[in-house]
């Protein structure tokens, strides 16, 4: 009688090859293992860790009682903020400000790497490099305080320009709704613009300078080599930071927003972070803010995973 072979191999044996395989591979790599390991640390404390804490999204929670011995209430939470009076005001906004920035710094940031790759005066080159670079390395309320220096209706130089040249009223621009967001995107343009540059710039350090002496030859202008050499070259690296930039439309910062917003610009300033931060951290209604991140995360992820789809489906660029 013929004996069949098995089919399923030894798990001893496998064990013993994935476990010599391990241990060729730490010999191997060992120090950039360890290279790796404080980052992979910071975001197991301090990203995965703290997960559980999306729980309280679904109770009454309690800080005296704590995760596990508060109140379930289900999706009661999430129900109060589809009906809160400002969920609409919070998602216009937060939405409004984000495609304002997608369409005004990101493709800044873009036209200003090529600027600086067709200078060829590489002193001018570094020196304005260097000059844009360094609005990003100013701190926040440093930049918002600034801005309420040069724009304030009693001695700030913008309102003496108007009042002295221009014969013209004092405006109060940090307190009134309508110039909340241009004041927002102008001060995101002027403090990101070269920072957010450096990527384009890295990407355009690939591409083979023959390929602009050819097109020269051929009698090519300068626009044309841009759009035809320049723009395919880093073509993939744009569309994977507009892909990560559409992913987080939801999540704009609280931080700039808290320090430029006031009571009277609440109608145009109010975004969801910002709704979150009071109703959780001033309030006290930890489980109704949590729900609020928690669905604010999950529109972030459909949001990316939409964008992805549709960037596979027309381009040959995907994040996955």
């Amino acid at each position: 009688m013929n004996h069949v072979a098995p089919l399923v191999k030894n798990p001893v044996k496998r064990r013993s090859s994935w476990a010599s395989a391990f241990k060729k591979g730490w010999a191997r790599s060992k120090y950039l293992h360890l290279l790796a390991l404080p980052g992979v640390l910071y975001y197991l404390i301090f990203n995965y860790v703290p997960m559980y804490g999306i729980l309280i999204a679904f109770q009454d929670f309690q800080p005296m009682k704590g995760v596990w011995g508060s109140t379930w209430v289900g999706f009661d939470q999430f129900k109060a903020f589809f009906q809160h009076m400002y969920f609409w005001r919070v998602i216009r906004n937060t939405l409004l400000l984000s495609f304002l920035e997608l369409l005004f710094v990101f493709p800044l940031q873009i036209l200003f790497a090529i600027f600086l790759n067709e200078i060829r005066s590489r002193f001018y080159k570094r020196f304005v490099q260097t000059v844009s670079y360094l609005p990003h390395f100013i701190s926040l309320p440093a930049i918002v305080g600034m801005l309420f220096m040069f724009l304030s209706p009693q001695d700030g130089p913008f309102n003496m320009l108007l009042v002295k040249v221009f014969h013209m009223e004092p405006i109060n621009f940090m307190g009134m709704s309508e110039w909340f967001r241009p004041l927002y995107i102008l001060s995101d343009i002027w403090t990101t613009l070269g920072w957010g540059a450096i990527i384009y710039l890295a990407a355009l350090t690939n591409v083979n300078p023959d390929m602009y002496e050819s097109a020269s030859l051929d009698g090519a202008s300068r626009v044309k080599m841009i759009w035809h050499i320049t723009l395919p070259a880093i073509q993939p690296t744009i569309m994977i930071m507009l892909l990560l930039q559409i992913g987080k439309m939801m999540s704009l910062g609280a931080d700039k927003v808290l320090l430029m917003q006031s009571p009277v610009t609440y109608e145009v300033s109010d975004v969801i972070s910002t709704f979150v931060y009071r109703r959780g951290l001033e309030f006290g209604e930890y489980s109704f803010a949590t729900a609020v991140g928690f669905f604010n995360s999950v529109i972030n992820i459909f949001l990316l995973l939409s964008a992805n789809w549709f960037v596979k489906k027309t381009t040959d660029n995907s994040l996955f």
